[in-house]
């Protein structure tokens, strides 16, 4: 089996991939300090309870937005797992895709594959959304190529700044109001409405002047792990897809092999 890991900003996926279908997936929180030697204590432990012997990983690759993470995942691959891990963007596993933008050595790998899942799931030209530490909106046209996109702050960090910057407002847990009701009553809610509607509000805005720009029919697709807390209130998504990346890189695994 493949061993997928994406490295993000906050959490770090690992997932265990058969033949493109995800057989198991476990999440940690990103920390650049953890060692490849904790990594295999915890990831050993989540493989036994799934009834999986590490015996069974024979690859490994990576997608990482953390440079400082990567060397002690490299090592993890190595010493536990007898291969040496895969890099996303670094040969051999080149993205395979156009990155036509002005300085395509700074696309974040995650935003790249998405984009390769995405194309190979879907027609046509394409709006992927992910909702992460940032929520970025990237487009990848009918080709397959990817033409840019947006970063906006995370949901998360939002409503990090806005506690932190006013002294008397409480920290509260975001999540799909019950009503679309916008006019609130309490300063909690008026707190997760602003948060919470005014979210939406940039995603609805955003993707319409994106579209307009595209001049023809584009698809959004949702990715990340607060995709699905929009979907009660946004109509706008064709698909919800939490696992893009590790999707994503199932297929540049396979990309590869193929043309071994």
């Amino acid at each position: 089996m493949l061993l997928a890991i994406d490295a993000g900003n906050t959490n770090i996926v690992f997932a265990l991939v058969d033949q493109g279908a995800i057989v198991a997936r476990w999440r940690i929180a990103t920390d650049a300090r953890r060692t490849a030697d904790e990594y295999a204590v915890w990831l050993h432990q989540l493989l036994q309870l799934e009834g999986h012997d590490r015996s069974v990983v024979e690859a490994v690759i990576i997608a990482t937005v953390v440079p400082r993470a990567l060397h002690n995942l490299e090592v993890l691959a190595s010493k536990y797992f007898g291969v040496e891990a895969l890099v996303a963007g670094r040969p051999p596993v080149e993205w395979g895709i156009t990155l036509d933008v002005d300085e395509p050595q700074n696309v974040g790998a995650d935003r790249a594959v998405n984009v390769i899942a995405a194309h190979a799931r879907h027609p046509g030209d394409l709006i992927v959304i992910d909702f992460g530490t940032a929520t970025t909106f990237d487009v990848v046209d009918y080709s397959g190529a990817y033409k840019g996109g947006i970063i906006a702050p995370g949901i998360n960090l939002s409503l990090d700044a806005l506690v932190a910057a006013a002294a008397k407002l409480p920290r509260i847990a975001i999540e799909a109001p019950e009503k679309p009701a916008v006019i609130g009553r309490t300063t909690q809610d008026q707190m997760l409405i602003g948060i919470y509607f005014g979210y939406i509000a940039m995603i609805e805005g955003l993707v319409a002047r994106m579209k307009a720009e595209i001049g023809r029919p584009a698809a959004v697709v949702a990715t990340g792990g607060l995709a699905s807390l929009f979907e009660r209130h946004v109509k706008l998504f064709d698909s919800i897809e939490p696992d893009l990346t590790i999707q994503g890189l199932g297929i540049m695994y396979d990309r590869l092999k193929a043309g071994s």
